[in-house]
């Protein structure tokens, strides 16, 4: 026997007799009218099963009760203390999403992230207003998830509005500034207009260095990028370069934080975690350094053979073999 789809969450059919009449409810995820209502909290709707799970499983299961005193309208509610209490809540929304959406965003889950981004930017909307610089962060986070899932044509309307807030209050802070033109650049590069994405990355490191220093692992995200953007106008030397710079700060950052003081190690690197001994690898053959690349793969592969049910190994070890198979390569004038 087949085994049933897991159901995440329960629904109900909205019953249209019971609505006040002349409205109608919209589907949580493209409003759309709704056919379904979520059956724990009974104030969030969809058009479907499919869009019921997809938000659930992307932020609804976090913020489900958390919803009922915010759509439930009380005479407390219409009052000074009771809106004011309504906004704080709504702020708390704000960052629960937030922080869903980023931690999503960063194990590359982009279709997951949407439905905590699109409600942060709802939620933000409706506290901040449309065009204040406290929404920038909610428009770039909703971006950066489409960006993940090609639709650069929304990424570039999310972006312009973001710009648009940033460009109109000019005590914006430099962290605000670092991320509008990070997400501009990556925006560039992907519909290939390499001499804006250059320019934006170029912005994104000196207000990145303002914020956090040049020594910063998020200052050199900047520098990654650049790379390959060099990479694409087929300036290798230049890409190279930065490459090694990215490497550089990765190697500083990563032996200072995952070091332990035992005294009797005479290696620290083999103290690296297998995956960011594997980063470092890659980075260093990328920045044109065969021999450190060969050293931090040799102890990614160490590492990993030491933690049970890795899945680093088989990666690590095909970067390991073009490593030597291009040290291997006869060099022109070579006997």
């Amino acid at each position: 026997m087949e085994a049933k789809p897991q159901v995440l969450g329960t629904t109900s059919k909205i019953i249209p007799l019971a609505l006040p009449k002349g409205t109608e409810k919209l589907c949580e995820l493209c409003q759309r009218g709704a056919h379904l209502q979520c059956a724990k909290c009974r104030v969030t709707f969809y058009c479907d099963a499919e869009h019921q799970q997809a938000d659930w499983v992307g932020i609804h299961e976090r913020i489900c009760q958390l919803l009922v005193p915010i759509r439930t309208p009380t005479l407390l509610s219409l009052q000074q203390s009771g809106r004011i209490e309504m906004q704080l809540k709504k702020a708390e929304l704000i960052e629960i999403c937030r922080l869903v959406a980023q931690s999503k965003l960063s194990e590359g889950k982009h279709q997951e992230a949407l439905p905590a981004a699109q409600f942060c930017l709802r939620c933000s909307i409706d506290v901040h207003g449309r065009s204040s610089v406290q929404m920038v962060p909610a428009y770039l986070l909703l971006a950066e998830a489409n960006m993940g899932l090609g639709n650069l044509a929304l990424v570039a309307e999310l972006l312009s509005q973001a710009e648009w807030a940033v460009l109109k209050s000019p005590e914006c802070g430099h962290a605000v500034h670092h991320r509008l033109h990070r997400s501009l650049g990556r925006l560039h590069t992907a519909t290939g207009n390499l001499e804006a994405a250059l320019l934006n990355f170029a912005n994104d490191i000196y207000f990145a260095s303002e914020a956090y220093g040049l020594d910063s692992t998020i200052t050199c995200g900047g520098y990654f990028h650049m790379a390959g953007v060099f990479s694409k106008k087929g300036k290798l030397p230049i890409a190279c370069s930065l490459y090694s710079e990215v490497a550089r700060t990765w190697h500083s950052h990563l032996t200072k934080l995952f070091k332990t003081h035992v005294e009797n190690v005479h290696n620290p690197d083999m103290l690296l975690k297998p995956s960011y001994a594997h980063c470092l690898a890659m980075l260093w053959f990328l920045g044109g350094d065969p021999l450190k690349a060969l050293g931090f793969g040799n102890t990614a592969l160490q590492a990993s053979q030491l933690i049970p049910n890795h899945d680093l190994a088989e990666p690590i070890q095909g970067l390991l073999r073009l490593v030597q198979s291009l040290q291997a390569e006869p060099h022109p004038g070579a006997v």
